[in-house]
């Protein structure tokens, strides 16, 4: 009994630092490298007959080459409430529409603005890091807590060597998603 709450603790601990990387990576995939991404427009909502939409559920967004996107609505009649959310997103793209679809020429990043990326890319990893290790200290918590209610020593000590080296990678990946992202920002 006592050992199924210190494994329940380490697996609660652990789909919360799953959750951390996970919203990293989601988050990294929305600052664009230079290169055409169609994640980057996930989060720009648009008026869709009165309901906020996102963006990729009205229409269809490809990249015809590394420095281009290509914007299909579905409903033709969606085209100038697309570019005007694209314009409120301050995504820094000015969206040129032929009436049936709107190309977006992505810009070349500018030193500053790869380092600005660079710099948000860290506060990113850090934020999951911090969730990472409260999630730990969450679990160690409830580890002496449950020890103090008689769990052995020994399980608790076991739970919390579980927690450090779930911590550990987690971090590691953090480490790595933020080592992978920053070069590709930086590659010119």
């Amino acid at each position: 009994m006592d050992l199924i709450k210190a494994k329940e603790l380490v697996v609660a601990a652990k789909e919360k630092m799953q959750k951390a990387i996970d919203y990293l990576e989601a988050e990294m995939l929305l600052v664009r490298a230079g290169k055409a991404n169609p994640a980057i427009f996930q989060n720009v909502m648009i008026d869709y007959y009165g309901t906020a939409t996102p963006l990729p559920q009205v229409s269809s967004i490809t990249t015809p080459d590394a420095k281009t996107i290509l914007i299909q609505p579905w409903d033709k009649s969606m085209i100038a409430p697309i570019e005007k959310a694209i314009m409120a997103a301050n995504l820094g793209f000015t969206p040129q529409n032929n009436g049936e679809q709107i190309r977006i020429n992505v810009p070349a990043l500018t030193e500053e603005r790869r380092k600005d990326l660079v710099k948000q890319i860290r506060a990113e990893s850090e934020q999951a890091r911090v969730s990472i290790r409260a999630a730990r200290r969450d679990g160690v918590e409830q580890a002496k807590k449950l020890q103090k209610e008689g769990l052995p020593e020994d399980v608790a000590k076991d739970a919390e060597a579980e927690l450090q080296k779930l911590t550990d990678n987690f971090n590691k990946k953090a480490d790595e998603l933020l080592e992978k992202k920053e070069k590709e920002i930086m590659t010119v």
